[in-house]
């Protein structure tokens, strides 16, 4: 039995990794997901129903995400699911009612990382056969694996339905990279009605096989920022009194942005990661272009640096008598595992030889999605924890060498499965 639902985890893991797709076009992903989802008897919540379109953060444009979805359909997508899709909406999630309970959610996460896949016959993918297909993007970080273990895991449940007693509800999460993709699905819907949620990932803290990590704390709440500057070009040795010097005003952004006062209330982060501007050494550059992004060990203090951060790139326009237009191409909050809720998923993983090393909380101290859905679900008054299961491997996440221990997702899914177990069965 152990052998067979490793052999399905295999088949979608590595399914899902020769064909990635990166934040709001995992349309083919979606797709495979609903069908088999549906072929089990879940009732299914997709599309516009899933992500709520003002709520959707960084989405591609639309040429782009038509792109992708033709993409999918060459790749074997099944057209009905893929249509449900257009304008990038590949949320998903899955009910499994089983009677009068609580309402049990876990969150997998299903993009892939804008990378290319190391090419190298020493690199296994490409030495079993399923590297990307995808130029320029890999599954780099597992999010593969925690699609492949919620598959599974759903099946289980289902031959199990008749034991349990109350609803599962299962998120198929999209854009988790870039922490865009939680905010739209809680507004949807996707939370209701929740009292509890798990969420969880192969390796990051839990750096080898045999390592169980039950609860996860410390997660910092973030905000994404793209701004644009716009200024007035002019010969800038003959007329430079005329031009508005865009490039300045970000600069001028960019050194103020840094110096924002640190907070007595807790740590926080700022960083402006990239800058574009100007067109010609001979030309007051009328155009600026530059990403920047904000975190804070609490969402209240991720919430200060970014009014901080709106008002020093205002404060900057004006200065140099320019435009100026900001965006908001991610965020979550900060995130706290309930005890209670470790506990439990610490005793069922003692009880598991294939754990060797169990430990009760860890502190993250960056950003995860699932944060939002944890928070959200807490604010409710409800509970959540975020486990780390231990997988050896090949190099780090978000690497073109990266590659996973594919028996994690083995004891990843019996794990879960116990824990869901434990808080529903009859």
């Amino acid at each position: 039995m152990t052998e067979q639902i490793l052999a399905e985890l295999l088949n979608f893991r590595r399914d899902f990794h020769r064909y990635p797709e990166s934040g709001w076009t995992e349309f083919r992903t979606t797709a495979v997901i609903a069908k088999r989802l549906t072929e089990l008897g879940y009732d299914i919540t997709m599309g516009e129903q899933a992500t709520s379109k003002n709520q959707m953060m960084g989405v591609p444009d639309e040429q782009t995400l038509s792109t992708h979805q033709e993409r999918a359909l060459e790749q074997g997508a099944d057209a009905c699911y893929v249509s449900k899709m257009t304008g990038g909406h590949t949320g998903l999630w899955a009910d499994l009612n089983c009677g009068d309970g609580p309402t049990v959610a876990l969150r997998f996460d299903i993009d892939a990382n804008d990378i290319t896949e190391v090419q190298d016959s020493t690199h296994r993918p490409v030495k079993e056969g399923f590297a990307s297909e995808n130029p320029g993007v890999m599954h780099a970080c597992g999010h593969d694996g925690h699609a492949a273990v919620g598959l599974v895991l759903a099946e289980l449940l289902a031959k199990d339905r008749s034991r349990l007693q109350g609803n599962i509800r299962l998120i198929f999460q999209p854009a988790e990279e870039g922490v865009r993709g939680a905010r739209a699905m809680a507004a949807a819907g996707a939370l209701t009605n929740v009292e509890y949620i798990l969420g969880f990932h192969l390796g990051f803290q839990a750096e080898r096989t045999g390592i169980l990590i039950a609860g996860t704390g410390d997660f910092l709440a973030t905000t994404k920022l793209n701004v644009w500057y716009e200024g007035v070009p002019s010969h800038a040795g003959a007329y430079p009194e005329k031009g508005k010097n865009a490039l300045l005003a970000a600069c001028t952004a960019a050194l103020n942005l840094h110096a924002i006062p640190r907070h007595s209330g807790g740590a926080t982060r700022i960083t402006v990661g990239t800058l574009k501007a100007g067109q010609g050494r001979n030309i007051t550059p009328p155009n600026a272009y530059f990403e920047l992004e904000t975190r804070g060990i609490t969402s209240e203090l991720d919430d200060y640096m970014r009014r901080e951060a709106e008002r020093i790139i205002q404060a900057a326009a004006l200065t140099w008598d320019i435009k100026y237009r900001i965006e908001t191409a991610g965020g979550t909050k900060s995130g706290e595992s309930n005890p209670e809720m470790a506990d439990l998923i610490e005793r069922e993983a003692a009880a598991m030889p294939v754990f060797t090393e169990v430990r009760k909380r860890s502190s993250f101290g960056a950003s995860e999605d699932y944060a939002h859905f944890m928070s959200t679900v807490q604010e409710q008054g409800g509970m959540g924890s975020y486990i780390q299961v231990g997988a050896d491997l090949a190099s780090g996440h978000h690497t073109s060498r990266f590659d996973f221990d594919e028996r994690s997702m083995l004891h990843a899914t019996e794990l879960l499965y116990k824990v869901i177990k434990a808080m529903l069965v009859k």
